[in-house]
């Protein structure tokens, strides 16, 4: 890794994905998979732009169109009873891309069926490499 590296051995390089709105069937209650409501997710991964920076080629970084065509396929696919199962499901496969060293997945429920006046309910998960970057996650 030749990128700046900031505290904790990761590099100081990041993609950050906000506000991407996908349409999902997703909740305990069957009309909210019968309806189906907006998702908001966010993304924060932790690269090398090292390669890229030197090459200007996008094959060598993470394409970020790309990026979002796979979370949508998630949050838009099966229908799952808890959001922290879709969240999870978004970090295991966006960390399959070996050159991302970590990642948060932020996933918004702003029209989860509470009868209470509120902004946004929200679920946050992150991974990160382990030190050997053999690919092995923490």
């Amino acid at each position: 890794m030749n990128g700046a590296v900031r505290d904790g051995g990761l590099p100081g390089d990041r993609i950050e994905l906000r506000g991407l709105r996908v349409f999902g069937h997703h909740g305990v209650f069957d009309f909210e998979k019968r309806d189906g409501q907006e998702f908001v997710v966010d993304l924060t991964l932790w690269t090398d732009f090292s390669a890229a920076a030197k090459s200007d080629d996008i094959a060598d970084t993470v394409h970020y169109g790309e990026l979002a065509e796979q979370v949508v396929a998630i949050v838009a696919g099966e229908p799952k009873d808890l959001i922290e199962t879709v969240v999870s499901n978004i970090a295991d496969e966006v960390m399959a891309d070996l050159r991302i060293q970590a990642l948060e997945v932020v996933l918004h429920k702003p029209f989860a069926p509470i009868p209470h006046t509120f902004e946004d309910v929200r679920v946050v998960t992150s991974r990160r490499r382990a030190a050997d970057h053999q690919g092995a996650e923490e």
